[in-house]
């Protein structure tokens, strides 16, 4: 399989070490490498007669909000962690699934918050993203899944590259915004609202889930209907990680070890790491 972009990068410091070779060549060769795949997330994303990923998307925001003003849209996109910790503060005082549903359900300041994330303004992880098509090119993954799937722009990387996407979620603002997205973009997508409908059976041969297992309240509950819903041979392409964060009260789940195992009992076999850049895992299923 040909070396992914996180392995680039270990493998570059490991060098680095062994032969003591300049840090700042070595950081500016990663700044190279990375740069590839910002390019690429930015291609599929951005609006047409737009070259600038934020501008992109400040005006994007603009437009589905009826807010002609872009400082005060990016404003509502810096703001959005501390909206989103108040909300849920006022709104979730005790964690279930009825609280978190309504409460995501509820709630359109995540998408300022996600949009503003897949700006890559503050944070590179997004960028795990083109790691995994990457992935899925590599093993000819045709049917595609993101579970948790936001505002969309995983599937719109997806579908730019000509796979089959299907986004689902339990957020029905998210889900009616990423619809708008796809329209806008004349792409092609499967929506699924997690709160009425099911997985389909053995549907996929790739599912991603990006910083989604930490929001839920029940992760073995969705390892096991991603079991349903992906085909033998399969690949689960994740972030199975969080640490306590002040900031972000929604993510309850920081012990991860009950998940990892019942991936195990569900026959899911980790086969790929990112121990260096972003933390993913990959796991094929048996």
């Amino acid at each position: 399989m040909k070396t992914l972009l996180p392995e680039q990068v270990k493998e570059l410091w490991q060098r680095q070490e062994q032969q003591n070779l300049c840090a700042d060549d070595c950081y500016a060769e990663q700044e190279r490498l990375i740069d590839r795949y910002r390019k690429i997330w930015k291609q599929s994303q951005c609006l047409a007669n737009h070259q600038d990923l934020e501008t992109s998307i400040l005006f994007e925001l603009g437009q589905y909000m009826t807010c002609k003003d872009q400082t005060e849209v990016r404003n509502r996109c810096q703001q959005a962690v501390s909206t989103l910790k108040a909300e849920w503060q006022q709104k979730v005082p005790n964690v279930s699934r009825q609280s978190v549903e309504q409460f995501y359900n509820e709630s359109h300041d995540a998408i300022y918050e996600l949009m503003w994330w897949h700006s890559l303004a503050e944070d590179s992880s997004p960028l795990a993203y083109v790691t995994a098509l990457e992935f899925a090119q590599h093993h000819n993954c045709q049917n595609y899944l993101d579970f948790g799937a936001g505002v969309g722009s995983g599937g719109i990387l997806f579908s730019h590259d000509g796979r089959q996407s299907t986004l689902a979620d339990i957020s029905s603002p998210l889900q009616q915004f990423a619809h708008w997205r796809f329209e806008k973009r004349n792409l092609s997508a499967h929506f699924i609202d997690l709160k009425f409908h099911s997985l389909p059976s053995q549907a996929y041969d790739f599912i991603t889930a990006m910083d989604v297992f930490e929001h839920l309240v029940d992760p073995i509950e969705a390892i096991d209907q991603l079991s349903h819903a992906l085909k033998p041979g399969g690949f689960f392409f994740a972030r199975l990680a969080s640490e306590v964060d002040e900031d972000r009260p929604q993510h309850i789940i920081q012990d991860f070890s009950p998940t990892f195992k019942h991936l195990q009992k569900r026959g899911f076999v980790q086969v790929w790491q990112d121990d260096w850049l972003w933390g993913h895992v990959v796991f094929q299923k048996s």
